[in-house]
Order: structure tokens, then sequence, then C-alpha cells
């Protein structure tokens, strides 16, 4: 898998539900060197042009189903984890999306192994455009 990017390029997106732009979404790679269960997602903390998300408008998708990060410490089913090297689709409710141009991103994967006695913390950064 070396050289395949953070974030899977052309992913950043609008996201429309209803004819309606409700937020954007990308899709980002686990950056950890093994596949987890996303119960030890502690947190994705997510800064796009200078201005923080909030947690709660924070989704994410894996196998083609959506969580909440609250949701995601409860999730243990093997069917539902963040494989090394594949990318899970993150989308941020943010009414009206995004304008289109260039952006930038701030965002920090947050994991809790079990055998780890500290949470690991990936930032990851970089330009992209809608």
């Amino acid at each position: 898998m070396a050289g395949r990017p953070i974030y899977k390029p052309s992913s950043f997106r609008n996201v429309e539900c209803d004819g309606k732009v409700v937020g954007f979404s990308f899709d980002w790679k686990a950056q950890y060197y093994r596949s987890f269960t996303l119960s030890i997602l502690r947190d994705l903390i997510i800064k796009v042009d200078g201005q923080d998300i909030n947690r709660d408008d924070i989704r994410i998708t894996v196998n083609n189903v959506q969580f909440t990060l609250e949701e995601c410490r409860t999730v243990v089913d093997p069917e539902y984890r963040w494989e090394f090297g594949e990318y899970a689709t993150v989308t941020v409710l943010k009414e009206g999306g995004l304008s289109k141009g260039k952006h930038y991103i701030e965002a920090v994967q947050k994991i809790a192994p079990s055998y780890m006695p500290f949470v690991i913390e990936a930032p990851c950064n970089t330009e992209f455009e809608i």
C-alpha cells in the first residue's frame, strides 16, 4: 500500500440530501499499521479553513454503514473494521457544504488500542479543492 495518499484524490465533495447540500465528505485512510474495530476509535478532530468541526457533526462510513463517533465506541463487529490501507468515508454535516475552490483541512485520528497505555494520534493535513 506504499505511496497511497492519506486522503483519496478527488474524494472531497459536497453531500446532497433531497436536493439540498447538507455537508461535505472525503475518503480517509486509517493511519495505523493494522486494521481495527471502530470501538477503539476515540475521536476524529477536524478543522477546515481554520474552523473547528463539532464532533457531533462527524459521521464515518465503513462497509456502507454510517456511524456517529459516539456509536463507534460500541461497534465491535469485525464486519465494521477500518482495514489497514483502506479508506473510510468521513461526512461532516454542515448546511450548505463548502464553497467551490481551495480549502485546507487539519485532521487527527485518535485511537486507543487496549494493549497501548495511551491514545495514538495521527495528524493528517492537506489542501484540497471542491
